[in-house]
């Protein structure tokens, strides 16, 4: 475990007044968190849509490896299968990190590889008769198996379960033409291939199966509760450890921490990503631990949280940063006992719309993977009516209404209760997996960043809003964004203003967080493609803005099932520029001119410099990729903004953007000579819009 001093950080003071603010109030509040990696050079479906993939399980083997090599020592690795999703081939799986809470190790220091290692014929026979012997089953329980895919393979099996008080094991019938087992011709781990169909009703349908491979040896483990698990891991560590074995890794379904003694990690595959479950944190510094860790830990076996969405230009995974808000168990939930801090937290979102835009991905809007609930087809009224319900209940539990009303209100367009900005659906349903009853409420509008410490800032302002609207109740009722909430709201000049508004509501409680953190952010999150001054204090800033892609149709795909797509061919961009420049100067989007309009709050910025409190949206149509909305219209790429004097006719700059360019270029002066051919204004669907769209008229 490296030095203390590592995690330390000037934030953790503001961390500890809120969480003792927190506990003031007779709250417990646990942190989550599912920050997601990709490869330096992330190649093939895999690491852009697929879960899963030829080289993903490698980087989740070697990235548990350096966890348990610095950080966990005494942990063990184990594969679970997951769940199969329509459309995908293979099912999904996790590698967990098993570690003990006090320290203890699980697993024994490995063998230093050296001569004496047994051969695998010969470490099969060690760990058959001593799992026998300590567990007092017969050795002729064990039979040989056979993999039709690979017959050099040498695999075993032992029937096994516990019924609480001992462990209990019996022969599996072979029919009389076999000698062996034959397991089922599919891919993935002997354990999860056995022949149970073949079995008579009767017999025992679990097993501990050991199988030799190319890495090393496989154990794949039968499905037990907590106890008898702990018991069976120990057994077989120690025989490892005892008989010098080589690489080995665990394989199987693990049980839930019943007895609270585990620390779990989870590596999960994900579609585009390398998911990574950081268990629930009591305390914030405990996150930025896990972060910090996971930063270094990755950076060495070739792991990154960000990406370059096109050449030259980063952007997160595409994976997501989810936070999760629980309890450090049932009993002690904070949120079950009160719905009125609960409807008072989702109010405060609803009312910021920078909490659902500018610390995600590129891509927002209603068919996103984090959509508003006021963007999922939902009338405020309903969503109201349920907060104002909460707010009037009297003391109790009330997890089950709580539950029941808020996983269908908050989804996406299509139902969806997993897809929603702020998500209940592992808050409490019983009719669902146990995870679905787990008393989490889960912020899904948070993206992976390429900095530890910008992803733990993120999460601090999470837990400050917690505290702040648990001290200081948000009123109803709803804000009614209407248009402003897919417009002035997709700019990153008004998303900055509402987050000021924020920072000063959370500074009044006592609660100080770093502006220039989140301006850092928010720079990133918005790249800078154009920065000129013509003089006198009169700059323009063009940046990109976020945009919300519309899901498409259907489309029947190979092989007889359909996909949805979004589509990416239009792109928003932000020009702001000083209240001089507009009265000064005039401006063309490809020969249509933009009329700049004061921008929201944006003169409250005392950060910038100079004040860029003029400007308007721009929607262009970027490419014309199948399928796509419009495929009519053209794409509009380059993209040339010319600047003009007051009479619209000398041209003092032109700037360009081209399909492969991550910043205008500036055109040379001498082709400046050239005369504007001012074409139709630009258009707004709506005159009261900020941003204007190239496509129409």
């Amino acid at each position: 475990m490296p030095a203390a001093d590592v995690f330390a950080t000037p934030l953790q003071p503001l961390a500890e007044l809120i969480g003792k603010r927190l506990r003031q109030q007779g709250v417990k509040l646990t942190l989550g968190g599912e920050p997601t990696y990709v490869p330096d050079e992330p190649d093939g479906a895999e690491w852009n849509v697929a879960a899963v993939g030829p080289t993903k399980l490698a980087y989740a083997y070697r990235l548990a490896a350096q966890l348990v090599e610095r950080f966990m020592p005494g942990a063990v690795t184990v594969f679970s299968p997951g769940k199969r999703y329509p459309g995908e081939i293979n099912p999904r799986w996790v590698v967990n990190l098993l570690a003990n809470r006090d320290g203890t190790p699980i697993a024994p220091p490995p063998a230093p590889a050296d001569a004496r290692r047994p051969t695998s014929t010969q470490l099969l026979d060690a760990l058959r008769a001593g799992v026998s012997k300590s567990l007092h089953i017969p050795a002729r329980n064990w039979l040989p198996a056979r993999d039709p895919a690979d017959r050099t393979r040498q695999v075993v099996v032992l029937p096994l379960d516990h019924d609480g008080k001992r462990w209990k094991s019996q022969r599996w019938p072979l029919p009389k033409s076999r000698k062996s087992l034959l397991l089922i011709n599919a891919e993935g781990p002997a354990g999860l291939r056995l022949p149970l169909s073949e079995l008579p009703p009767a017999a025992m349908r679990r097993a501990l199966t050991l199988e030799t491979r190319a890495d090393g040896l496989h154990l794949f483990l039968p499905p037990l509760l907590q106890g008898p698990c702990r018991e069976l891991l120990t057994l077989l560590t120690s025989l490892l450890s005892r008989h010098r074995a080589g690489p080995y890794f665990f394989e199987g379904y693990l049980p839930s921490d019943e007895a609270n003694v585990w620390t779990r990690v989870g590596l999960t595959a994900d579609p585009g990503v390398l998911e990574i479950n950081i268990p629930p944190c009591e305390t914030w510094h405990d996150y930025h631990r896990w972060l910090v860790m996971l930063e270094d830990a990755t950076h060495a076996c070739g792991l990154r949280s960000w990406k370059e969405v096109q050449p030259g230009r980063p952007g997160g995974t595409g994976g997501g940063n989810h936070l999760l808000f629980g309890g450090p168990s049932l009993d002690e939930n904070p949120f079950f006992k009160r719905p009125a801090w609960v409807a008072s937290l989702i109010r405060y979102f609803q009312a910021h719309p920078c909490l659902a835009y500018l610390f995600t991905g590129q891509y927002v809007g209603a068919s996103s993977q984090a959509p508003r609930p006021d963007e999922s087809a939902r009338d405020l009224y309903d969503l109201d009516l349920a907060y104002q319900y909460f707010e009037k209940l009297p003391k109790g539990d009330h997890r089950f209404i709580l539950g029941e009303t808020l996983r269908h209100l908050h989804t996406d367009i299509s139902g969806n209760t997993h897809r929603s900005e702020i998500s209940f659906d592992k808050f409490w349903d019983l009719n669902g997996p146990p995870a679905a009853a787990s008393g989490l409420i889960e912020f899904r509008a948070v993206e992976s960043l390429p900095e530890a410490a910008s992803m733990s800032l993120i999460a601090l302002l999470w837990q400050a809003i917690a505290a702040y609207t648990l001290e200081h109740p948000t009123p109803g009722p709803l804000v009614e964004h209407g248009s402003k909430l897919h417009d002035q709201f997709f700019l990153p000049t008004p998303l900055w203003t509402d987050l000021q508004a924020i920072l000063t509501d959370l500074k009044s409680a006592g609660f100080d967080l770093p502006a220039d953190g989140f301006r850092a952010i928010w720079r990133w999150r918005f790249p800078l493609l154009l920065e000129t001054d013509l003089g006198h204090g009169t700059t323009l800033e063009i940046r990109r803005a976020c945009e919300g892609w519309p899901l498409l149709s259907e489309t029947p795909s190979e092989g007889g099932t359909t996909s949805r797509f979004v589509d990416t061919s239009i792109e928003r961009l932000e020009f702001a520029a000083a209240k001089n420049f507009a009265e000064s100067y005039r401006l063309f989007a490809n020969g249509r001119e933009l009329l700049l309009s004061p921008l929201p709050g944006a003169n409250t910025d005392t950060a910038a410099a100079p004040d860029h409190s003029f400007g308007c949206g721009l929607r262009y149509r970027r490419t014309a990729l199948f399928p796509s909305l419009h495929p009519g219209i053209q794409p509009q790429l380059p993209l040339e903004v010319t600047v003009t004097g007051p009479n619209g006719k000398k041209v003092l700059a032109v700037f360009r953007l081209g399909m492969d360019d991550q910043q205008f270029q500036k055109i040379p002066s001498k082709e400046l000579a050239r005369v504007l051919e001012p074409k139709h204004p630009a258009v707004k669907s709506d005159p009261l819009l900020l941003t204007y769209d190239l496509r129409l008229g």
